[in-house]
């Protein structure tokens, strides 16, 4: 039998530690929630004035600066195709390799070309041959031997009249038979129908047949010398030269590779200038001209590399309805690279006394409306409407809505409501040690310049 226990003989269970154990957690929670209050009222209190940044409009000249993205381009390039397709017998430069106008670059096989070249040379030389013969011995001779003809026939005509008078007289006398004088007078139509033929042969020589002899000759010998000068073309299409002078930037084959007609065998370009071309509204273009004053940012490049318009297009692009402007860029000690990407900025109008503020003080409306938030006298911000006029990528001209006395805030008016309470503090780089003394040694080397 297990012993049966005396509740008489149980321990006493306390219930002081428990009662503490509250005590301390209703401590902890009215903490919380007296932290949580005082949160709270930091918070409105914090909320009811916003700390911003202001500044007073300046006065003074700005000049507008279009900006915009481009990719160099070089001046010139060639991207060089044979006319026809052999093989590369031999290369005369390599990539990087720079050449000049009319240099030879490439040599293709044409030892077939030459000796079709050839023939048709020997052809053309027999064909010059026989337009001298025809022109100068044989035709002159068929004249001269028609006229010898004429020649021959008027005088056997001319005897033939002779003998029929003669005849004639002696019939009439009754000295010779009528036999007689009648076979004179058929020699005497023989005689002249030959005269007649040798008249017309002579007559056709002069007019027709003289020239069309000539003109069978010309045709014969032209027609050589076409075929002898395609064939020469033909040898000429094996010697690839540069059209322009600048720099191989590509040559894909090797020597003893078939190049195809058509096909890019050697590509040069022209990099001592470089273009980069960008697009700019019609209302914008009508304000630029050749020589105007440009900039390109290149990468890797700490300062702007100075530019000029070279080209304003004359007309639309038809897919965007814009003007296409080329900023020609000096690159003759071949720093740049074409193909980079760069941003390009165009120097466009200037006005003198100009109302402008930061470029961060503008607000954009839904509708597309600008204002500004200024400062008041009490201390609140409040919304003034304004429009601007042109800007250099950091200021803005205000037209209107602005005469340089207003506190406009510069930082943290975005999203704040008209008559909110403001603090206009210091822009945070002043705040850190130091700061105010490096500015005042930047605003003093400025003067210094």
């Amino acid at each position: 039998m297990s012993e049966q226990l005396d509740p008489s003989k149980q321990p006493a269970v306390h219930f002081l530690p428990i009662r503490m154990l509250l005590i301390r957690l209703a401590i902890l929670l009215l903490c919380v929630f007296f932290l949580q209050a005082c949160k709270k009222a930091n918070d409105a209190e914090t909320a009811a004035v916003v700390t911003v940044q202001a500044e007073h409009p300046e006065v003074g000249e700005i000049s507008e600066h279009i900006d915009a993205a481009a990719t160099l381009s070089p001046a010139a390039q060639a991207a060089i195709s044979p006319k026809i397709t052999a093989p590369v017998r031999k290369f005369y430069v390599q990539r990087g390799s720079k050449v000049k106008e009319g240099q030879l670059l490439a040599v293709l096989e044409n030892r077939d070309l030459s000796a079709q070249a050839l023939d048709n040379k020997g052809q053309y030389t027999a064909a010059q041959a026989s337009f001298n013969m025809q022109t100068k011995a044989q035709v002159p001779e068929d004249y001269h031997k028609a006229e010898l003809d004429l020649a021959q026939a008027k005088a056997q005509f001319d005897l033939q009249q002779q003998i029929v008078a003669a005849r004639q007289k002696l019939l009439a006398e009754g000295a010779i038979p009528g036999r007689d004088y009648d076979t004179a007078a058929a020699a005497l139509v023989q005689a002249h129908a030959a005269y007649d033929v040798a008249q017309n042969h002579l007559d056709s020589l002069k007019v027709v047949s003289r020239a069309a002899s000539i003109q069978q000759a010309e045709g014969q010998l032209s027609s050589a010398q076409g075929k002898y000068l395609a064939a020469e073309a033909q040898v000429s299409y094996s010697e690839v030269r540069s059209p322009i002078k600048g720099i191989v930037t590509d040559r894909p084959l090797f020597p003893g590779e078939t190049v195809t007609s058509g096909s890019t065998l050697i590509t040069v370009m022209d990099t001592s200038s470089l273009i980069a071309k960008v697009h700019v509204s019609q209302t914008v273009a009508q304000r630029l001209k050749v020589g105007d004053d440009a900039t390109v940012s290149v990468p890797g490049n700490d300062d702007p590399v100075p530019a000029k318009i070279s080209l304003v297009s004359p007309a639309l692009d038809p897919g965007s309805t814009t003007v296409e402007v080329w900023l020609r860029v000096d690159n003759r000690s071949g720093k740049f690279k074409a193909g980079t990407p760069v941003g390009t900025s165009i120097k466009g109008r200037t006005v003198a006394k100009a109302i402008k503020i930061p470029q961060s003080a503008v607000l954009t409306a839904a509708d597309g409306s600008k204002s500004v938030m200024v400062v008041a006298a009490d201390g609140a911000a409040h919304k003034k409407a304004v429009q601007l006029g042109i800007n250099d990528g950091m200021d803005v001209q205000v037209t209107q809505g602005l005469d340089g006395s207003e506190n406009v805030i510069t930082t943290g008016a975005y999203g704040l409501d008209d008559g909110t309470k403001v603090k206009v503090g210091k822009p945070a780089d002043e705040d850190k040690p130091g700061a105010g003394k490096a500015a005042d040694e930047d605003k003093a080397g400025g003067e210094a310049k």
